[in-house]
């Protein structure tokens, strides 16, 4: 059987930025037979996220990411139906979720690397298990839990930066379902302001490429800001740290400003900005949410409640099309999505 498949075509160089021609579509033959504990999935949904980025290094900078190869097939979180299955754990119909999901029409895949789906967590929205109720809902949730230290009923503030993004939309939502009196929003288009205010429930939300980013953090937060969940870094985050209070908390969410540039993880802070933060006792770990498997069963639960209660809105860009993973990719790295990025491989779940 002939399928399509993603390759990674070329490398953006670790100070250059994605473009969709680092990938390209190729067609190959998938075999007739599957062996003993393996599985034939139907690709349905495909996520692309910007850790990404530095897997398309010839190095990640990292030990828990390993990079993409040239030419090689491309993978990442993935959801998908069986088709036909020689693992104890599935049977056909079944859908599976996996991190390492080859970004391909139909695959031929170890059963071991793939968990089970639950279509009723998401009331039937499978691709949700790829975004709020998934990887992206688990960093926001378990980093704020473990990094932001919220007291209700204490009047704290939350900022977010890259707030109308996949972490970024649901961090703000949880920081007031956790008790955060104030949450205020940080992206980069007047219609995302627009969203994150009317539907997400922020108190407000600056765009940060209209006008002063500090001037106005300190009028629509004239508290200051106790809890930061940084999802850019750069000169937006060294706005809000000089204007974070005594002993307040970053959520060390991302840093996809400096994903482009040959850095370390996390960036070190300007000097300046790292003399604030020494003297106010602010807290800037890093955060892997990997650290915290022990979390996911019940995080995932609680994510899935919020939803169904309609206390957690989630919002999804969705691209249609294998051939558009590398378009799609480009454009969550430069703000183009709102919410989770997915590209819809299939929506035939027909036996």
């Amino acid at each position: 059987m002939i399928v399509q498949r993603v390759v990674l075509n070329s490398r953006p160089g670790k100070n250059g930025n994605p473009v969709a021609e680092n990938f390209r579509v190729e067609e190959v033959n998938l075999p007739d037979n599957i062996n003993e504990g393996q599985v034939q999935v139907r690709t349905l949904y495909l996520s692309v996220d910007p850790y990404m980025r530095c897997r398309m290094n010839e190095d990640t900078g990292t030990d828990y990411i390993t990079p993409w190869q040239l030419s090689q097939v491309v993978d990442g979180g993935g959801i998908g139906i069986i088709e036909e299955s020689k693992h104890a754990n599935f049977t056909k119909g079944d859908f599976v979720i996996s991190f390492y999901w080859p970004w391909q029409t139909k695959v031929i895949l170890d059963g071991n690397i793939l968990e089970k789906a639950d279509p009723q967590l998401v009331d039937g929205h499978l691709s949700y298990l790829l975004g709020a109720v998934g990887m992206p809902g688990l960093t926001s949730l378990i980093g704020i839990q473990e990094k932001g230290h919220i007291i209700a009923g204490s009047n704290q503030t939350m900022v977010v930066s890259g707030a109308a993004g996949a972490c970024g939309s649901l961090a703000g939502q949880i920081g007031h379902l956790m008790g955060c009196s104030r949450v205020v929003g940080i992206c980069g288009t007047h219609e995302k302001c627009l969203l994150l205010t009317s539907e997400l429930g922020f108190d407000a939300a600056i765009n940060y490429k209209k006008g002063n980013v500090a001037e106005q953090l300190r009028e629509l937060c004239p508290a200051g800001v106790d809890v930061y969940f940084d999802n850019v870094g750069g000169d937006i985050s060294d706005a809000v740290i000089s204007q974070m209070n005594q002993n307040s908390h970053i959520i060390l969410c991302g840093q996809i400003s400096q994903y482009n540039k040959d850095v370390p993880y996390p960036p070190p802070l300007s000097l300046a900005v790292e003399a604030i933060r020494k003297e106010r006792n602010i807290t800037r770990e890093r955060f892997l949410v990997l650290n915290y498997k022990d979390k996911f069963e019940s995080g995932i639960l609680q994510l899935s409640q919020w939803f169904k209660e309609g206390k957690l809105k989630i919002k999804e860009t969705m691209i249609n099309g294998l051939e558009n993973m590398g378009a799609a990719f480009q454009s969550m790295m430069t703000g183009g999505n709102i919410g989770k990025q997915i590209v819809c491989i299939s929506e035939d779940t027909s036996l």
